[in-house]
């Protein structure tokens, strides 16, 4: 693409409204500092409880089958009748062929079902093959759509195509949720999470993620911190709010915990809801558990 170019010039021009001169070292200094001062006084119940309905609880998994994945949405079905004081999770994500199993056998109130699709985890598709993919999840029941960035053309400049195919994923969807997976770890720098979550944003995602998981390093506190302040920018000269995904990574409470910090600093109160964050994990929800009522028998 031509540097001069019209349309490499439209999306140089939407980046240019932005600050996206980032240096690591400083994002690094402002997080560290910011989750000494504000972590401590969030490690409470409560807090651990709103983690838990902000939960998209996910399998993703080569081995799921019907039978797998049925029994994984039976236990967010029981937990409504074995733990009536606390909100269940916000979501189940399955892959899209098991988008019928999770509607047919999902019954608690309130939960969604959430699909990557869209040449999960890769992006390496035809956009025919991305676009007929997220149509068929949502025939077959997805309420929500996760879908990946291509971060390759992403990485070679190639916004205008990028930002096309996010569009029309989005046009796909319709009203249903659509988050884009930025795959932070493959970006290489904070001014690229912040030009490649401007990126998303302007093509139409209502959340920004971000990991799959399957690339290391995952979620960091560094890029979560990046994404919300984009997310903050963006709210500031647009007026749209867009919610906020944390996922791939998540090992313990704490690292949920500095996640929700980051949140609350840098986006404010109004996010902390399922409505604008998630949190993408398959094991925290029973750690999460074992915090709030250690006593219960019941585990996802």
């Amino acid at each position: 693409m031509e540097e001069n170019s019209p349309k490499h010039s439209k999306y140089e021009s939407v980046l240019a409204k932005y600050d996206t001169k980032l240096k690591d070292e400083e994002v690094r200094t402002r997080v560290a500092d910011l989750i000494e001062r504000k972590m401590a006084e969030n490690n409470t119940e409560e807090v651990k409880k709103l983690l838990l309905n902000c939960l998209d609880l996910t399998t993703l998994s080569c081995t799921d089958n019907d039978e797998s994945v049925m029994r994984f949405v039976e236990k967010v079905n029981r937990f409504d009748d074995e733990l009536p004081d606390l909100k269940n999770v916000a979501a189940v994500c399955v892959y899209p062929n098991f988008a019928d199993i999770a509607k047919n056998t999902l019954q608690a109130e309130g939960v969604s079902i959430a699909c990557v699709a869209g040449g999960f985890p890769s992006a390496q598709t035809f956009i025919e093959v991305k676009v007929a993919e997220v149509a068929l999840a949502i025939a077959d029941g997805a309420d929500e759509i996760d879908t990946v960035l291509p971060v390759g053309k992403f990485l070679n400049g190639d916004y205008e195509t990028l930002c096309d195919e996010i569009e029309e994923i989005k046009e796909t969807c319709k009203e249903r949720r659509l988050k884009v997976i930025l795959e932070t770890g493959a970006l290489q720098s904070a001014a690229n999470i912040k030009k490649a979550a401007i990126l998303a944003m302007y093509s139409g995602a209502d959340f920004i993620k971000t990991s799959t998981g399957k690339i290391q390093p995952a979620a960091t506190p560094e890029a979560v911190y990046v994404m919300c302040e984009a997310i903050k920018e963006y709210r500031q000269k647009t007026g749209n709010k867009v919610g906020i995904k944390p996922a791939g990574g998540i090992n313990s409470v704490k690292d949920a915990l500095v996640y929700y910090t980051i949140v609350k600093e840098v986006l404010g109160e109004e996010w902390l809801s399922n409505q604008w964050f998630r949190l993408g994990s398959s094991r925290l929800a029973n750690m999460l558990l074992a915090e709030i009522d250690g006593d219960t028998a019941f585990r996802f």
